[in-house]
This record gives C-alpha cells, sequence and structure tokens, in this order.
C-alpha cells in the first residue's frame, strides 16, 4: 500500500476532523502568493521565522503614531505633538514585542540616527496632509466580509468619511512611491479593501489614497464597480491557485527581482536550497493561516 504524503493525510484529517477549514486571505499573504508561491507556503504554513528589520520597526512605529495622533483635540495636532510621540510610542512596541530593542543598535549615535529618521518621516507627512482638518471616521480598521466562502480580511490604516456616505481608504506607506514594475501591486491592496468595504457596507469607494512618506508623495485612485469586480474575480483565481498547490503540495518558487529581500534564500531551490518537510497539518494551515496563528490578517 503507498504511503500518504503529508498533504494528503493532512486532506484527510480535515475531512473527518471537528474544526472546518476557514478559507481566508489578506492582501499581505495575496502579495506573498502573486509574487513567490513558496514564499506563502514559507510564511503561511511553515511559520519560517524572519529577522525584523530595523526599516521595519520604524514604519511600525509611525504608523503607531500617525494613528495617536488623532487622539487629541485637532487644535493639538502639530508636528511638535507628533514627534513628541515618537519615543511613548516605541516603549509600548517594545514593551509588546522585546525584541524590537535590539533593532536600533546598542550605540547611542544609531538610536539617535533612527529616530531622527523617524521624526523625519513624521514631519514629511505634515507636509501632505492637515491632521487639524482632518476626523477620520475609523484608524487601523479591522475589515471582513464573506465572498463565495472566502473570507477576506484585513486592517485599513485610516479610513475617512464625508457626507453622503462618500468613504476614502488611506494607507500609510514609510518607503518611496513605486515605480511602474510594481505600482499595481499597491493598488492591488487598495482594491482589496475598497471590496469589502463594497461587499460589507454597499458602498465603492470614492477615493484610494497611498501616501508615500520616503519620497513626499500621494497617489490617488478612483475605483468603480467593474474595478472592484475584476478585483474579485482575481481574489477567487488566486484562491484557488493556492488551494491547487495546497493540495498537490506544489509550491514552485518564481524568481524576480524581489528575491534579493527575501529571508528565506537558504532554502529556496532557485539558490540551491532544499525547503523543509511540510507539516503534518500543511493543507489547513496553508488554507487556514489562523489554525496556526499566521499574521494572515495584518497589512504593513
Amino acid at each position: 500500500m503507498e504511503q500518504a504524503t503529508p498533504v494528503e493525510s493532512a486532506a484527510h484529517r480535515e475531512r473527518s476532523g471537528p474544526r472546518p477549514v476557514r478559507a481566508a486571505l489578506s492582501p499581505s499573504r495575496a502579495g506573498d502568493f502573486m509574487q513567490c508561491p513558496l514564499l506563502y507556503r514559507f510564511r503561511v504554513v511553515d511559520r519560517l521565522p524572519e529577522e525584523p528589520s530595523a526599516a521595519a520597526a520604524r514604519g511600525t512605529l509611525v504608523h503607531a503614531v500617525l494613528e495617536r495622533l488623532f487622539d487629541m483635540p485637532a487644535p493639538e495636532r502639530t508636528v511638535e505633538a507628533a514627534v513628541a510621540l515618537l519615543e511613548p510610542q516605541w516603549a509600548a512596541l517594545v514593551e509588546q514585542e522585546p525584541e524590537l530593542a535590539t533593532l536600533i543598535g546598542d550605540d547611542a549615535t544609531d538610536g539617535q540616527t533612527w529616530f531622527r529618521d523617524a521624526a523625519e518621516l513624521v514631519r514629511r507627512w505634515f507636509t501632505l496632509e492637515d491632521p487639524t482638518r482632518l476626523e477620520p471616521a475609523e484608524r487601523e480598521l479591522y475589515v471582513e466580509a464573506d465572498v463565495d466562502g472566502l473570507t477576506l480580511r484585513g486592517y485599513i490604516d485610516r479610513l475617512d468619511e464625508a457626507p453622503g456616505n462618500l468613504l476614502r481608504v488611506v494607507d500609510y506607506k514609510t518607503g518611496r512611491s513605486p515605480s511602474e514594475l510594481f505600482e499595481a501591486k499597491a493598488l492591488f491592496q487598495m482594491k482589496f479593501y475598497a471590496l469589502v468595504l463594497w461587499r460589507t457596507r454597499g458602498v465603492v469607494p470614492k477615493m484610494l489614497q497611498l501616501v508615500y512618506l520616503g519620497n513626499s508623495e500621494i497617489v490617488r485612485y478612483t475605483p468603480e464597480v467593474a474595478d472592484l469586480e475584476a478585483t474579485e474575480r482575481k481574489v477567487k483565481a488566486l484562491w484557488q491557485a493556492i488551494e491547487r498547490a495546497a493540495t498537490t503540495g506544489d509550491w514552485r518558487p518564481h524568481r524576480s527581482r524581489l528575491c534579493e529581500w527575501c529571508s528565506h534564500q537558504a532554502l529556496c531551490p532557485e539558490f540551491g536550497g532544499t525547503p523543509p518537510q511540510l507539516p503534518p497539518d500543511a493543507l489547513g494551515l496553508a488554507l487556514d493561516p489562523a489554525r496556526a496563528g499566521a499574521a494572515a490578517s495584518t497589512d504593513e
């Protein structure tokens, strides 16, 4: 009798087990699969650790400051007030994740440079938007919608609402605005959020706005129903591809310029590596990231 593969064994357990698979997808995980199916596997199925970077931690800090600034009365939302939030917000982040403290270096000069760069990103935001004239309807808004049995979910940095149910979806990016080669990926994330809002509220957002602090640029896009219908078709097709890879165990890598920033080159066949053996519950993990506590609903 032929021995069952890990994926086949997992499939049997998922059919007979008490907990059904909850198919779920976020823009981040969708982006992982589109970039490289093996990257999706490494992050969602194998849950391989990735060393946090100082740049990513700085981005998290800046996001936290821009969120907390709106706790203040409008007249108090000044550049100085925002910069003053950096250190207490960093302390709060380190308290939650102590390992972050190691990212800015032991040298006092390194730490000063890191905070100075974070402060510069905050200051740039004030040249692009005026927080004294903004009253966000939501900040760090968790959104979720069911689309034919597939749960789409994620976090929106900021949702603005004007009279007449006019919605603006805002996402902060601490890097530079992308070239045309990578612009579609950023817009896909925003259309994903717009699709979820459309399906849950029945309203197509009036504006999708990406705020790039790295080079002080705002990218705006006005979605239409046809855009969101196309995004829904794309998401469904993407999920079918994920299901196929999960069932067959065929998580083939896709080599691209983005491989330069991948944390898992040593395990990638494209670079002479060998992926780890699939875990016994690989199918369930691949299709329901929450089963393993994977961060499927967070987006940077």
